[in-house]
């Protein structure tokens, strides 16, 4: 173990890292068209997914209205004589409902966090993606109490996003720590573990959370990869000398 320890600032993404937004958001829109499809959209339930799926691809997961351009897709002969709002209202109101019930951290997630917490490690949080939005996943997840309210990054916020490795020079440059002294966690190469060795920061990509990019390899590798958030603990601890 290194005599003093060799990191300042563990910093985590939110998406398929902290909670698995692939899971979440494949039965989100299931019970989203259900609901539609409950109060008279005329459309078989697998062809209203795939539109939806499609509409989501081509605006970004980011994009309000996704529920609008699906029925703008499918036309007003597949409303089934309703009005577009009260369809619309009936997705987001089931989408919401899935939010509560659905919306966890992952087990692992809960355990990391909480053992640096206790051990004094500064935790922060750096997420490509609008800010309350974002936020709110913050909020619901219940993680907060463990991450330093000083250290939470949004790309909106910054001016720039991911890929751009400048994203990660800023958020260093914010918490006024060397990029050499942080580790970034995330699940995807192409936008986590690239750019921010590209910046200088250590780098882990972590696949637990199975999400659409687990099985990709970042290339060049990251400086570590796990299959659990939990299993970063060993490693923090000898290569690191942090006392988790």
């Amino acid at each position: 173990m290194p005599s003093a320890p060799l990191l300042d600032v563990i910093v985590f993404d939110i998406d398929d890292t902290l909670y698995s937004t692939t899971a979440f958001a494949i039965d989100a829109r299931r019970n989203a068209i259900q609901a539609m499809i409950t109060h008279g959209l005329d459309v078989p339930e697998d062809e209203a997914i795939r539109e939806l799926t499609e509409v989501v691809a081509e605006f970004t997961s980011n994009y309000d209205e996704h529920l609008d351009r699906l029925l703008d897709r499918l036309g007003p002969s597949r409303w089934g004589g309703r009005n577009p709002a009260v369809l619309i209202a009936a997705g987001v109101v089931a989408y919401h409902q899935t939010k509560e019930r659905q919306l966890r951290p992952l087990p692992d997630a809960v355990v990391l966090l909480r053992s640096l917490h206790q051990a004094h490690v500064r935790v922060g949080v750096l997420s490509a993606g609008l800010r309350v939005k974002q936020a709110e996943k913050l909020v619901r997840l219940g993680v907060l109490p463990w991450i330093d309210p000083g250290a939470i990054f949004f790309s909106d916020q910054l001016g720039v996003s991911k890929p751009n490795p400048k994203i990660y020079a800023k958020t260093c440059d914010a918490l006024k720590v060397p990029p050499s002294r942080v580790l970034y966690v995330g699940d995807r190469p192409a936008t986590d573990v690239t750019p921010a060795r590209a910046a200088g920061l250590k780098t882990v990509h972590y696949r637990g959370a199975h999400g659409r990019y687990s099985d990709t390899p970042a290339t060049p590798p990251a400086d570590h990869e796990v299959e659990l958030l939990t299993d970063l603990k060993p490693i923090l601890r000898t290569v690191y000398g942090l006392p988790v």
